[in-house]
């Protein structure tokens, strides 16, 4: 028997969750070139910036995802909430750049609960035959708030500064901790009472921080050590998951179930590709054409708006047809977006950037809600928080990297310099150079996503 009311409850309560963390990091992107005045950071600093975040948020997602199967989802989710805010008012506060970027560090393990847990949570209250529709509006919901959120952190930034931004969380994850205290009494916990695997999880810790590190630090030799050393770690830890009776993940979703694991790195490769479009944008408007923080963020908008309105008519289609033919098509029109933006130059109409905008932000949106589908639908109930979480790890390490490749670039390019009038060229090339590589990585994602084999 279905309870309609549990269910609006944890689709309202996962809905405004899924709205604050990307409305944050969208509006974070357009207020980036007001943090770089006020810590004097230059161009790979200033990356850090989304970094620290992301960095955080992806190694503890699966941790949490599956301490969540064992613990409760709801509770994770609460506690997720508590330090995303507690930490987005530290960011505000803080004084020093170093100060701040701990702050995005904490803000990243509390959107780690949060990512690990929301869809775990809407996919064990709502029935397979429903369950495409709701995921659709949730990542709809994502996507409003990366569609808010370059509009409102325009618009904060510049009447009353880019502290705000930060600010504004504190009473947004009040109001999501009032809906589950008052609204959202039951608990899931499909594997209550296993162990919960400490060594595992350190290792994969350890091994995930020095590979996402090690990325970005390239081209010095401590990048390199550190890619060499989680290379050598990643054998180890695969050996001890196997062995455990109650491993942190379980690799026997990914043995014999195509569809999970092929999905898992579609979405590893779609998210790689165009993250740091809205960064790369951001600084463009901004730095090259001489936007306003509002300006820019009125332009930015153009993507996301497309993914919220069409997301939902995506989730859908994919309940009725296969859902890999959806998202393999939205990433092969991502790809092409992608391939516009290789073609920016300081004369670049808003006639030519916002059409392309678009063309990515319809891609995505075929992409998401079907890829989410295909993860959730391949796996048993007892699974679906660290299914959550391994869809929510792509995601987040796909965006690690996307800002990883950035700053290569970046840092191959410009070097660690603050970005002037004098260096504007090289910001183009090193720019256009970004968006070749993302095109190309998206291209290949196409047939990852191919490859996954039916699900009906």
């Amino acid at each position: 028997m279905e309870d309609r009311s549990l269910q609006r409850t944890a689709l309202l309560v996962t809905t405004l969750s899924s709205l604050l963390t990307p409305m944050m990091a969208s509006a974070v992107n357009i207020a980036m070139p007001a943090i770089a005045r006020d810590f004097a950071m230059d161009a790979v600093s200033l990356s850090w910036v989304a970094s620290a975040y992301l960095l955080a948020a992806a190694i503890f997602l699966l941790p949490f995802g599956r301490l969540a199967d064992i613990v409760g989802r709801k509770r994770i989710f609460k506690i997720g909430t508590v330090v995303f805010a507690a930490a987005s008012l530290l960011a505000g506060w803080s004084a020093e750049a170093n100060a701040f970027l701990f702050a995005r560090l904490v803000q990243g393990i509390g959107a780690a609960m949060i990512f690990g847990t929301g869809i775990a949570i809407l996919t064990s209250v709502f029935p397979p035959h429903r369950r495409g529709w709701v995921l659709g509006i949730n990542v709809a919901a994502t996507y409003t708030g990366l569609s808010l959120g370059p509009f409102i952190g325009g618009l904060l930034t510049q009447y009353l500064g880019w502290r705000s931004v930060f600010l504004l969380n504190v009473p947004l994850g009040a109001l999501i901790l009032a809906a589950i205290w008052l609204k959202m009494p039951q608990e899931w916990a499909d594997s209550r009472g296993e162990p919960f695997d400490w060594k595992g999880s350190l290792v994969y810790l350890l091994m995930l921080t020095a590979f996402m590190l090690g990325f970005t630090w390239l081209p010095r030799w401590s990048g390199l050590v550190l890619l060499v050393a989680a290379a050598g770690v990643a054998p180890l830890f695969v050996s001890w998951e196997i062995r455990h009776v109650h491993p942190i993940f379980q690799f026997r979703l990914i043995r014999g179930n195509s569809v999970f694991a092929f999905s898992n790195l579609a979405a590893l490769v779609n998210y790689s590709a165009t993250f740091a479009i809205t960064f790369l944008l951001s600084l463009y408007l901004q730095y090259i054409k001489g936007f306003t923080p509002r300006a820019a963020g009125l332009v930015l908008i153009a993507q996301p708006v497309v993914m919220a309105v069409f997301s939902p008519l995506a989730g859908r289609l994919s309940d009725r047809m296969e859902p890999r033919l959806v998202a393999s098509a939205g990433m092969g029109l991502s790809a092409a977006g992608l391939f516009l933006f290789v073609w920016l130059n300081s004369q670049s109409g808003l006639w030519y950037i916002v059409p392309a905008l678009m063309l990515v932000g319809f891609g995505f949106a075929l992409f998401s809600s079907p890829n989410t589908n295909a993860v959730m639908g391949s796996v048993e109930k007892k699974y679906y928080g660290v299914a959550s979480a391994t869809l929510g790890t792509m995601r987040m390490v796909g965006q690690m990297l996307s800002m990883a490749i950035a700053t290569l670039v970046f840092s191959l390019f410009i070097g660690r310099v603050r970005i002037t009038p004098a260096g504007y060229p090289l910001f183009l090339t090193s720019m256009r150079v970004s968006f070749l590589i993302f095109f190309v990585l998206c291209g290949c994602g196409v047939f990852l996503s191919l490859a996954r084999g039916r699900m009906r």
